[in-house]
């Protein structure tokens, strides 16, 4: 069978139709999730406060925050920086985050009436993932600045490309 979709080359697909990229996204989601379920089995909630899973969605907030800053400081959404996109920020990190959790957990505090730590935990969770997110960037960024100055320092020693590129310059 053919038509106008078949006949198009592989890479003009958009990337949710790619399946090498399809698996990355899945790959990636279940070492994520696998790394949160561990995390979850390990660490005991603080009282009535599931202190994991705040602490894995604000550390998911800062990761994918520096991540996605230097991934765009090194150039378009392509190639292999559209790769790492999507197996390190939508796989792994989306695999690692929950939300959802944060859901039910805020729900489970409100059922037994504990309205005070629902608040904080709900409330919390997005204001410090906010801004977990807003240093990740920052920090990046803030690197970024600097190496300019490293560079004309001497300091610099590596390639003129990091793995991030698309591997045609290296």
């Amino acid at each position: 069978m053919s038509g106008p979709i078949s006949s198009r080359p592989a890479t003009s697909r958009p990337a949710h139709l790619q399946w090498r990229l399809l698996g990355l996204v899945a790959l990636g989601g279940v070492i994520g999730a696998g790394v949160r379920e561990a995390l979850t089995l390990v660490i005991p909630h603080l009282g009535v406060f599931p202190i994991a899973v705040f602490g894995i969605n604000v550390t998911g907030a800062f990761i994918l925050g520096a991540l996605l800053e230097a991934l765009a400081q090194r150039g378009p959404d392509e190639g292999r920086r559209r790769a790492v996109r999507l197996f390190v920020g939508t796989g792994v990190l989306g695999g690692y985050t929950t939300y959802s959790t944060l859901a039910v957990d805020t729900a489970q505090l409100l059922r037994a009436d504990d309205w005070l730590w629902a608040a904080v935990y709900a409330l919390g969770t997005v204001i410090v993932g906010a801004a977990a997110s807003i240093a990740g960037i920052l920090l990046v960024a803030r690197s970024a600045g600097r190496a300019p100055e490293r560079a004309a320092a001497g300091a610099h020693a590596g390639p003129e490309t990091s793995a991030l590129d698309d591997g045609e310059a290296a």
